[in-house]
């Protein structure tokens, strides 16, 4: 069952499916404040190609909007706000059968374009026929333009930024003819952070959930526990408001895909390993996992890797832990030109986008 939230912000000239009326959430909290020392994905990593989007010209060209696509600009309002969002249509799309949608979420400082340009998303769309919905954090509701993952405001169902970016992602799923069982969201850093609550927070809404650089639901409350989960203390890990689901009606445990480098400086890889323990025990039925099935791997002239695959009691595959060696903070195999990416890294958007296809919603 698809929750269902309205906003405005549509768009005349698309093929779309019909529009769907959608109720709006509660109201929201005061406005984010997220000061310089704590911003996700402005520090420069080590061993990376990251450049910050002052110092390079706006990203363009096929990464972005590949022949054929349509980059849409949009925007979405309810009770907790507005926010503007960018949404890819492929060439491919008729509007007569159901395809997938993946909603992604950017880091610090960055913006649609550079995100598509960075994670080469949009390529991928274009070549296998799915929407791609870039929602954007603004300046006035983070200085640093970061995703408030840290606000137990910004954390819960139907409250706050999340309740923004569920009301996105539901009116582009009544708006376009998109497959309800195969909706997806993905995020780097700070947008990897409020990825991995989005899939806590609405499990009746998104197939599985990509983490690139992030942390897990519940790692911060305030600034000081933010800081505390970015370093790798005290706090990675935390428990979740009671109010948010943890499975679908079904029962069913979000599928997980996490990416981190082992060299990361801003957020410490072992905030990977809880966001990997957070959503293996969210399931209601408290089973254990099978044993875990370990790959090693090498990018050509690149770095080495390790993915650890973690089965279900049913022999499933529903967590992917991917650990690239040498990799500093920054999006796995990501596009020349987009910032903080590293192109020596296996390919962070082929995966996930492979993962997700994995994975359906189960109603």
């Amino acid at each position: 069952m698809v929750p269902r939230l309205r906003g405005s912000g549509r768009r005349a000239g698309d093929r779309r499916a019909p529009t769907r009326t959608l109720p709006d959430p509660p109201p929201p909290p005061g406005q984010a404040f997220f000061p310089a020392r704590l911003r996700l994905g402005t520090r420069r990593p080590r061993h990376v190609e990251a450049r910050r989007l002052e110092d390079r010209r706006r990203p363009a060209g096929p990464d972005v909007v590949p022949d054929g696509g349509r980059f849409l600009e949009r925007s979405f309002t309810n009770a907790a706000g507005t926010r503007s969002y960018k949404l890819y249509v492929p060439s491919g799309y008729t509007g007569r059968e159901e395809v997938p949608l993946v909603v992604m979420l950017h880091g610090c400082t960055q913006n649609p374009d550079d995100f598509a340009a960075g994670t080469r998303m949009n390529a991928l769309a274009e070549e296998r026929t799915f929407l791609v919905a870039y929602p954007q954090q603004g300046g006035g509701d983070n200085m640093q333009k970061c995703w408030n993952w840290f606000k137990e405001a910004d954390q819960g169902r139907g409250r706050g930024e999340p309740s923004i970016i569920a009301g996105i992602t539901c009116e582009v799923l009544g708006e376009y003819n998109v497959a309800p069982d195969r909706v997806y969201v993905a995020g780097m850093s700070a947008g990897g952070a409020m990825a991995a609550i989005m899939g806590s927070a609405y499990p009746d809404l998104y197939a599985a959930v990509g983490v690139h650089s992030g942390l897990a639901p519940g790692a911060a409350r305030d600034l000081p526990s933010a800081f505390s989960a970015m370093n790798g203390g005290m706090g990675l890990g935390g428990t979740a408001p009671a109010s948010v689901p943890l499975t679908d009606a079904s029962g069913r445990s979000v599928p997980v895909i996490v990416f981190h480098g082992d060299r990361d400086g801003t957020v410490h890889p072992r905030n990977a390993e809880a966001v990997i323990t957070y959503y293996k025990a969210s399931g209601l039925d408290g089973k254990s996992a099978a044993p875990i099935k370990v790959r090693q791997g090498q990018v050509p002239d690149g770095y080495s890797y390790t993915r650890a695959t973690h089965l279900d009691a049913d022999g499933r595959p529903v967590v992917e832990h991917w650990t690239v060696r040498g990799l500093g903070h920054a999006w796995s195999g990501g596009g020349r030109r987009g910032s903080y990416t590293d192109l020596k890294g296996p390919d962070a958007s082929a995966e996930m986008a492979r993962f997700f296809d994995a994975h359906r919603l189960r109603t």
